[in-house]
């Protein structure tokens, strides 16, 4: 018989412990959780505390006495792990209810502790909330239930703008604090935007490029001088992996600072492995450590160890990184690497936006979208890919992050055969336009132009051709550009200056159609990648004017 002991419970660790049950009757499995909740919806809190989820009971997945009826597990909540002894392979423990302290021995040990919020050593830091467990949410649902005057959220992650949403839905005054220029770090500052302009539309006050220097009552001050009035803060600006138990223990950190595992998740001790936000992933593009505190890539993390401990044959699983958070009327999803990460490994690649509707325009209820996708050159390869739109976000970047995973190239993604009808998609669907998109791009039939490079081509002489209407280009335009419908071009091509031009429409798929055309007729042409609404929605409209 099997003596297993589980280090923390939720995704990861309960993901183990329910496998190892179902393959293992005999094993004695015993879950130390240092919370007083094992098993919860973490992902849900901020809802709760937004009053979308309306009972507390409703986060709560399973408790220690169903856990117990439905597979025999041993959970002892409120039972925190002092110390980890390899050697003996026992853990000493204390039960913060009684006080009692006892050691547990065991022929294998999951080490699922999750991580820890970041809280940085500035003056006020002890007035700041911080939501990670249950009991975080009860304490911040409480002051929120006080209606402060005011509140302000440090740090644009995932849990920042879902937090800053649901405190607007509850009538409080919100300011949202980011140190970098932009919020969620996975998209590329064109792509952000989007969700920059969503939130100040609905009442986010947005302070970018903005560090946190401490915390005052009813008041906090910036680096830069600025003081926000507020009575309520949160702190949101990430998580650690908590490891000082493994350090202790002697097992080995990896160079993200989580805990380093093999592919079965062991860790350099072959009788303990480790699972969760502790743990550092393989990424699935390079192979690099990264870390990853997503549920989806935890659960299934802890049922490739219950499989390699059950003698069952296992998969290497590595993490793509797939993530979606809703911001408001917004879904914001991405899979895979962005632009600034592959310039950082210097790792070529081309860069495909689209603007497509969630289905068919004839159809009523369309709504727009933006959809950023990144390919290596010589491969085909797609790199990664982002997102943003009122629907069918969801579904688009599901498809590519799969076809990313079976190792489908970016031209093939035209010859996927998605459902369609109307009300949910177009016969080209969004998802195969990048595609024909990439194809065109990749094969020099379409030569594209990135909106950060606009600048360089009309210092290097391009001339700038809108092939829009006039109502459109006057509504904004590129910096100098000439005006030409596309249906005039033929009848009028005299009028086209001799030389290099770059085509501006829309969203890029005008100006393919005349790229494609004043190449024809013996132009150097190329077309500007995401058209207008690309260019106008991305950091190279602050330096230039548009007329």
């Amino acid at each position: 018989m099997k003596k297993i002991v589980v280090i923390g419970g939720v995704a990861g660790g309960m993901s183990f412990a329910a496998r190892m049950r179902r393959l293992d009757e005999t094993a004695e499995i015993t879950i130390l959780e240092k919370s007083g909740y094992v098993s919860y919806a973490n992902c849900g809190l901020p809802y709760y505390v937004g009053g979308i989820i309306e009972k507390e009971e409703s986060l709560l997945l399973q408790t220690p006495q169903s856990l117990w009826k439905r597979f025999r597990l041993d959970v002892r909540t409120g039972t925190e792990v002092l110390r980890i002894d390899a050697e003996l392979k026992q853990v000493d423990v204390v039960n913060h209810s009684s006080g009692e302290e006892y050691s547990l021995p065991y022929d294998y040990l999951i080490f699922s502790p999750g991580a820890a919020p970041i809280r940085p050593q500035i003056p006020g830091i002890e007035q700041a909330f911080s939501l990670r467990n249950v009991e975080d949410v009860k304490k911040l649902f409480e002051a929120v239930s006080q209606t402060p005057t005011g509140a302000v959220v440090v740090g644009g992650g995932f849990i920042g703008v879902e937090m800053a949403e649901n405190l607007i839905n509850r009538g409080i005054k919100t300011s949202l604090v980011e140190a970098q220029d932009q919020v969620l770090a996975p998209l590329d500052s064109e792509m952000a935007t989007f969700v920059h302009n969503e939130l100040q539309s609905k009442g986010v006050d947005l302070y970018l490029g903005s560090a946190l220097a401490s915390i005052e009552e009813n008041m906090v001050t910036l680096k830069s001088g600025v003081k926000i009035d507020a009575d309520l803060v949160i702190m949101a600006i990430g998580v650690r992996p908590e490891v000082y138990l493994a350090k202790s223990a002697g097992l080995a950190i990896g160079e993200r600072g989580g805990v380093k595992v093999d592919d079965f998740n062991r860790t350099s001790d072959p009788f303990i492995y480790a699972v969760g936000d502790a743990v550092e992933k393989r990424d699935a593009l390079d192979g690099s450590a990264t870390l990853v505190p997503l549920a989806n890539i935890a659960n299934r993390h802890g049922r490739v160890i219950a499989d390699h401990i059950a003698g069952k044959q296992t998969r290497q699983v590595n993490a793509q990184g797939t993530a979606i958070v809703k911001v408001f009327d917004l879904a914001v999803a991405v899979s895979g690497w962005n632009e600034k990460r592959l310039i950082a490994a210097n790792r070529k690649y081309l860069a495909v936006h689209s603007h497509p509707s969630s289905h068919a325009g004839y159809y009523p209820g369309a709504q727009g979208m933006s959809l950023k996708l990144l390919v290596e050159p010589t491969t085909q390869k797609i790199l990664g890919v982002q997102g943003i739109g009122k629907d069918g976000v969801d579904k688009r970047i599901d498809v590519i992050a799969t076809a990313m995973r079976a190792g489908i190239t970016a031209p093939e993604l035209a010859d996927l055969e998605l459902a369609y009808a109307p009300p949910f998609g177009s016969a080209k669907d969004p998802v195969n336009m990048l595609g024909y998109i990439s194809e065109n791009a990749l094969s020099g039939i379409t030569p594209t132009v990135q909106w950060h490079e606009v600048e360089a081509k009309i210092e290097e002489g391009f001339t700038i051709l809108d092939v829009r209407s006039v109502v459109e280009v006057d509504r904004g335009t590129l910096p100098g550009a000439q005006n030409l419908p596309i249906d005039e071009i033929r009848e009028r091509k005299d009028e086209i200056p001799q030389g290099k031009i770059l085509v501006t429409c829309q969203v890029g798929q005008r100006g393919h159609a005349a790229t494609r055309l004043l190449r024809e007729l013996g132009y150097q042409a190329v077309n500007l990648d995401g058209g207008y609404m690309t260019w106008s929605n991305s950091p190279a409209n602050k330096k230039l004017t548009r007329n």
